[in-house]
């Protein structure tokens, strides 16, 4: 009976090797393959909202680097160029080539007016391509923005 469960404990150990590595390979290739936008894709914007409600655009640091923290300033309008003043706006983002997400949670902090939003407590925590992602609701509706970035 001992020398049984010996050897059920070998399949059992065998099995959980492979499918770990199987899954672990998958992964990586997700992580290899992901659809890198093109160069002209990158940077502060003006970039249109998903389903076309908005355009923002960044500004503040020309370049940004690892492991200092950033405020940033964002202004919305709507697709006719109008300001929106009244957004609420969420904010998220990571690497998608490493597959983890920012290393803080920035926000906005202040509604500046006239369509511009501070955005504080941002930090990269390496160089490499980051998304940082808007999702702007306002009484037009709730849309995403996305900008590419390179650290």
């Amino acid at each position: 009976m001992e020398k049984r469960s010996i050897i059920l404990f070998l399949i059992l150990a065998t099995v959980i090797v492979i499918a770990a590595s199987a899954f672990g390979g998958m992964v990586l290739a997700h992580a290899r393959d992901s659809n890198k936008p093109q160069a002209s894709e990158f940077g502060p914007g003006p970039r249109t909202s998903a389903n076309g409600l908005y355009v923002a655009t960044l500004q503040g640091a020309k370049t940004l680097e690892p492991r200092t923290m950033y405020t940033l300033k964002v202004i919305v309008s709507d697709a006719a160029t109008q300001p929106i003043s009244d957004a609420s706006i969420a904010i998220g983002g990571g690497m998608p080539e490493h597959g983890h997400g920012l290393p803080t949670r920035p926000r906005v902090t202040k509604n500046l007016g006239n369509g511009w939003y501070a955005i504080s407590g941002l930090r990269f925590n390496m160089g490499g391509w980051w998304e940082l992602k808007l999702a702007i609701t306002s009484p037009a509706g709730t849309d995403t923005v996305t900008f590419n970035l390179q650290v």
